[in-house]
């Protein structure tokens, strides 16, 4: 897959006007899944550097945290490893009034545990059998799954992790493995493209995302979500602030404390 359509990159102005758009409809996304009880599942796949932690960033600021929760799970422990494979997951499947945002998901055995030989050729074409069930189970149950892949061109993908080579807040986010996972380009991109074709189904379809403009990406692939969950506006009530009560004698007037932050700014 490549990223060959090209357009004039989104202003940062013009973005910020469109993601506060964006970020009103996911407040009423959220009285809905509340009211309703709705459960909501979406997936961000695809290469490192594509800007998947970017989209999920921009959902989730504007929303509580115990209605939206981001999973990013770690390298699976020993006792994991022993596990059935889509076990740990399951462990953060939405309950009633929740959506989950996975930062990465199962899918990490087609991608880089194949790539990277950290799991077998038989535990791979196993993956990759079983995923479209396992798909289908959730979404049988009633919950919403929706699937995106960001997918950055390799000149992109080398700009940003030479950004971050250089950027002492950006560090962090540069590991061995990412450059592993550009010098491996090729092996990744028939990994990636096994997965789409044997794990795209009409229950749970992936979506592309291109996302060599990060601005576009994250309001494309926002927008898009919206449209694609059958959300409605939740009559909202404005609460009446209260009187407050008068101070009773002996309180004191103020929270007295004995250390303070300097105010240098």
């Amino acid at each position: 897959m490549t990223t060959s359509e090209s357009h004039k990159k989104l202003s940062r102005k013009r973005f910020e006007k469109e993601l506060v758009k964006l970020q009103i409809e996911l407040s009423h996304l959220q009285s809905w899944v509340k009211a309703s009880g709705a459960r909501i599942v979406v997936v961000f796949e695809g290469r490192d550097a594509a800007g998947k932690g970017g989209v999920i960033k921009r959902i989730a600021d504007r929303v509580s945290p115990r209605v939206f929760r981001t999973v990013a799970l770690p390298v699976p422990s020993d006792r994991e490893k022993t596990q059935l494979y889509f076990q740990r997951y399951m462990a953060h499947m939405p309950a009633a009034g929740e959506v989950i945002l996975f930062d990465r998901s199962w899918y990490n055995r087609s991608g880089v545990e194949h790539v990277m030989g950290f799991c077998t050729q038989a535990e791979y074409d196993r993956f990759l059998r079983e995923a479209p069930s396992f798909e289908r189970y959730l979404v049988d149950d009633g919950i919403i799954l929706i699937k995106y892949f960001l997918d950055v061109s390799r000149e992109v993908q080398e700009k940003r992790f030479r950004e971050r080579a250089t950027d002492p807040r950006k560090h962090w986010k540069l590991s061995p493995m990412d450059l592993e996972s550009w010098a491996r380009w090729w092996e990744y991109t028939a990994a990636y493209d096994r997965m789409i074709s044997e794990t795209d189904t009409d229950f749970a379809p992936w979506y592309r995302v291109l996302s060599d403009d990060k601005r576009a990406a994250r309001l494309n692939c926002i927008s898009h979500m919206l449209e694609h969950i059958p959300y409605e506006r939740v009559p909202w009530k404005m609460p009446k602030l209260p009187k407050m009560r008068s101070r009773r004698k002996g309180m004191p007037k103020e929270v007295t404390f004995s250390r303070t932050v300097p105010q240098r700014f």
